[in-house]
């Protein structure tokens, strides 16, 4: 993964069957995923950095041994978090690792905080979130990952309170390597949303493109999970 050497693609995804990871080009890169060819047409990865756990005391794990060195595309830093009761220290070790990640030559956009936020709980996490963005340089974005539920029984006054906090936010349409059922009933109510968002999608899961979904304002196009595949996958 250190080592990869990416260029800009303009591919277009399909909009029915299943997802393959050819056909985009913005992934997340989590530990433990063995690199695939198709990074090597990425515009943008999300990269897993490290987490910050409840195992007492709670604390900022890396999961890389150094920082990344990517040529070409543009680099998001993720940060798996548990808890959002970060004793001191831990917002400054994530700004460190940023600056290591820009040291090295990487065209890196910003954070992205991959956090299951309930959906009644907004504005807390909003408040989190805001804290965090003055922690962070001012070169750096702020991106999260959400819920499907967000669209449909988020939190009007929370999802504004993040509109004018965060960048992004990556909604998720899968639970370990399966598309959510019912996803088209999510999507039919993102009309106003106030947020720019991607949508998230797992490598080899099934996915139907909403009819609607190229024309809100704010989409800004998918990420893919990547997955090692499975003695199955390799049989067929």
């Amino acid at each position: 993964m250190l080592a990869l050497l990416l260029a800009v693609s303009g591919c277009k995804a399909p909009t029915e069957g299943p997802v393959r990871a050819e056909n985009y080009d913005s992934f997340w890169l989590w530990a433990g995923v063995k690199s695939q060819p198709v990074l090597a047409e990425a515009r943008s990865l999300y990269i897993l950095a490290g987490e910050v756990t409840v195992h007492k005391p709670v604390h900022f794990s890396s999961r890389l041994a150094g920082p990344p060195r990517v040529k070409g595309a543009e680099l998001w830093m993720v940060v798996r978090v548990e808890t959002l009761a970060w004793p001191a220290g831990i917002e400054e070790e994530i700004v460190t690792q940023l600056e290591k990640w820009r040291m090295a030559g990487n065209r890196v956009a910003g954070v992205q905080i991959d956090f299951d936020a309930r959906t009644q709980h907004l504005e807390a996490y909003a408040a989190f979130l805001s804290r965090l963005r003055r922690r962070l340089p001012s070169y750096a974005k702020l991106g999260i990952t959400g819920l499907l539920d967000w669209s449909a029984n988020g939190d009007p006054n929370g999802l504004r309170q993040l509109a004018g906090t965060v960048d992004e936010v990556a909604i998720q349409t899968y639970q370990g390597r399966k598309t959510i059922l019912g996803y088209p009933a999510y999507f039919a109510k993102l009309d106003d949303f106030p947020i720019p968002f991607r949508v998230g999608l797992v490598q080899g899961g099934e996915w139907t493109e909403p009819g609607d979904l190229t024309r809100n304002p704010h989409f800004r196009g998918y990420t893919v999970f990547l997955v090692n595949p499975t003695s199955r996958d390799l049989r067929h």
